[in-house]
């Protein structure tokens, strides 16, 4: 199932022009990584557009605010090089965040992240990282399930912005289901 611009707008109204930019990368990456059927989509898509902003922002916005201090140093991160936690903040759809998760998005994608981070704010690359984090963290199975809040658990560490999915995975269902 392949999203139109339109339906990306009718979900995401504040996306605008980015919408039709992201349409056509999203349907790759989705293909690829097997984000396939309304169920899928529809938590994706919600996901995605809760932590892009509705497909506004690639990287994630710099305070540093005290847990983004706290990247610092992050062992589980694999942020061990002073300035790690800067360079390797979230970027991609999804906020792919931490130099050790760069590392792993950057093989599986064939692209040098560790070396060129600012590669995720690419709308393809933003795209398919996503779509590589979707897949790697079991997120498809979840879907199918309607299991959305184990979907933000494993996403975001917790249920921060829940209502704002919440309500985004509700216009994505309607519009796709």
């Amino acid at each position: 199932m392949a999203i139109t611009q339109q339906q990306l707008l009718q979900i995401l109204p504040n996306a605008g022009a980015k919408a039709g930019v992201f349409a056509p990368v999203l349907n790759t990456a989705m293909q690829r990584f097997q984000i396939v059927g309304a169920k899928r989509v529809a938590a994706f898509i919600a996901q995605i557009g809760h932590e892009s902003g509705q497909l506004v922002y690639v990287r994630e916005i710099w305070g540093p605010t005290a847990a983004q201090k706290g990247y610092e140093g992050r062992a589980d991160l694999g942020n061990t090089v002073v300035g790690d936690g800067f360079k390797y903040r979230g970027r991609g759809l999804i906020q792919v965040t931490g130099r050790a998760n760069y590392a792993a998005c950057g093989e599986a994608l064939g692209l040098d992240l560790i070396a060129q981070p600012e590669l995720l704010e690419m709308p393809e690359h933003a795209a398919m990282s996503a779509a590589w984090f979707w897949k790697q963290n079991g997120l498809n199975d979840l879907a199918d399930r309607d299991q959305f809040n184990s979907i933000t658990r494993r996403i975001n560490g917790g249920l921060s912005g829940l209502k704002d999915r919440l309500e985004i995975w509700s216009w994505a269902q309607a519009v796709l289901l």
